[in-house]
C-alpha cells in the first residue's frame, strides 16, 4: 500500500481525501488516524477542516518588498531597451541614479513575466564564439563597417540633418574581444582602399603601444575588405604579415560570428547618433563628439558580456595585469580621407628609390582631402597603400 507521503508527492488533494476517509472510519479519532498514516495530528486536523488544495505560502506582508513605482520603472526600462537584468540594473543607475541589486531586478522581471529576447542555435543550446577567460588582451579582433544612413535605425529628421550638413556617412570599427575596447574612424566613401588603410593605421597604433603578439582580425566579405576574393585575401595577408596580422573572413551568411562588433552598432544609434548627430553642423563637430563617445565607451561604459562582469574596457585591461599602457584606448577618431591626404603629402615629400617602370595613375578617390587624383609610381603602389 502506498504511504501518505508518497501519495502527497503525486497529488496533495488525493492524500487529504485519504486522511478524511481514514478519519471517518476511525470515528473521528484524530490521534488514531495520525498513528495509522504516520503523520502529525496537526496534519489530520488541517485535512479535516481546510480545503483539499494546498494553501498559498505567500506572506501577507513583505517588509522589504520593492515599491510599486520601482517595479513599474524596472519593467518599463526592460521593455524599452530589450536588455537583460544586468543591463537594466546598470541603465537605471546611469539614467536615474537609483542603485538596485541585480538580484532584485531579476526577481521583479521574473515575477512580471518579462524576459529578454534570445537567439539560440537550432538545437536550443548556446555556444561561445571564444574562450573568453583564456584570451590574451589585443590578440583577437572583430572588424566591421556601419552605414550611418541605413534608413532603419534613426528617425527621418536625423538622416535629413546628416545629409544637409554633410556629415560622415560610414563608420569603421575595430573591436578587441577580450576587453571590448573599440577603435573607430569615419569616412564619406566605402572602398577597399580605405579598408586597407584603416587596418594598417589601427595595427600601427597597436604596435606603437607595446602590443607584441600576433593579431587576428575577423571580418566579413564586404566590398570594403576583400570582397570574397581569395586572391585579394592572400595578397592582403602577405602585405600584413610583416606587421604580424592575419585576416580571417567569416563564411557567407554567418554574421553571428561578428556578434560583438555588430551589437555595438545598436549602441552607436541609441547613445550617440540619435542624441548628438543633430548637434553637429560640420564634420569637425561630429568627429569631436565621436571622439568623446569612443572615450566614454573605452573608459566609462560598463559591459555585461561574458567574462566582463560589469567592467569597462579600461578596468578589464587593468585587471589583466598586462604591460600595455591605458593610452592605447585613446585611439584618434579621424576621417580616413584626411588620413589619406596626409599620407599622400608625406609620400610626396619623401624621396622614393627608383625601381624603373612607368608611372601609374591610381583609381583612388580622395573625396574631401582636396588632393584629387594623385599619380603614384609603381614602387609607391607596391607598399600597399592603394590595394585593388
Amino acid at each position: 500500500m502506498i504511504g501518505y507521503h508518497e501519495l502527497r508527492k503525486i497529488s496533495p488533494e488525493k492524500a487529504r481525501e485519504v486522511i478524511r476517509k481514514v478519519l471517518e472510519r476511525e470515528g473521528g479519532n484524530v490521534s488514531r488516524t495520525a498513528r495509522i498514516l504516520g503523520i502529525s495530528r496537526h496534519t489530520v486536523r488541517r485535512a479535516r477542516e481546510g480545503p483539499l488544495e494546498d494553501r498559498s505560502r505567500r506572506p501577507k506582508r513583505v517588509w522589504r518588498k520593492t515599491g510599486t513605482y520601482l517595479e513599474g520603472l524596472i519593467v518599463k526600462e526592460a521593455k524599452d531597451s530589450g536588455c537583460g537584468y544586468r543591463m537594466v540594473t546598470s541603465l537605471i543607475w546611469r539614467k536615474y541614479g537609483i542603485r538596485l541589486s541585480e538580484n532584485t531586478v531579476k526577481a521583479v522581471l521574473r515575477r512580471k513575466g518579462n524576459r529578454p529576447k534570445r537567439r539560440r542555435t537550432g538545437n536550443g543550446s548556446s555556444r561561445r564564439l571564444y574562450d573568453y577567460e583564456a584570451l590574451i588582451p589585443f590578440e583577437e579582433f572583430q572588424m566591421d563597417t556601419k552605414h550611418i544612413l541605413d534608413k532603419k535605425s534613426l528617425p527621418p529628421y536625423v538622416y535629413r540633418h546628416i545629409k544637409r550638413h554633410d556629415l560622415p556617412l560610414y563608420e569603421w570599427n575595430l573591436m578587441e574581444v577580450s576587453t571590448r575596447a573599440r577603435f573607430t574612424c569615419y569616412s564619406y566613401e566605402l572602398n577597399s582602399t580605405f579598408g586597407f588603410l584603416f587596418i594598417v593605421f589601427s595595427v600601427l597604433w597597436l604596435r606603437a603601444h607595446n602590443v607584441r603578439g600576433k593579431i587576428r582580425i575577423r571580418l566579413d566579405n564586404g566590398v570594403e575588405w576583400c570582397g570574397g576574393s581569395e586572391r585579394k585575401l592572400k595578397e592582403w595577408n602577405e602585405r600584413l604579415r610583416p606587421l604580424g596580422v592575419e585576416l580571417d573572413p567569416i563564411p557567407p551568411g554567418a554574421k553571428h560570428l561578428l556578434a560583438l562588433v555588430e551589437n555595438s552598432h545598436r549602441k552607436d544609434d541609441e547613445y550617440f547618433l540619435l542624441i548628438h548627430a543633430e548637434r553637429c553642423n560640420n564634420a569637425a563637430d561630429f568627429l569631436k563628439r565621436a571622439q568623446m563617445w569612443q572615450d566614454t565607451w573605452n573608459f566609462f561604459r560598463p559591459h555585461h558580456g561574458i567574462a566582463m562582469d560589469g567592467m569597462t574596457p579600461f578596468e578589464k585591461l587593468k585587471s589583466t595585469k598586462t604591460l600595455i599602457n591605458k593610452h592605447i584606448l585613446l585611439f584618434p577618431t579621424i576621417l580616413l580621407e584626411e588620413l589619406m591626404g596626409f599620407l599622400n603629402l608625406l609620400l610626396s615629400l619623401t624621396p622614393m628609390p627608383k625601381r624603373g617602370g612607368k608611372y601609374v595613375y591610381t583609381q583612388c578617390h580622395y573625396g574631401h582631402s582636396g588632393l584629387g587624383s594623385l599619380a603614384m609610381s609603381s614602387s609607391t603602389a607596391s607598399l600597399g597603400f592603394c590595394p585593388s
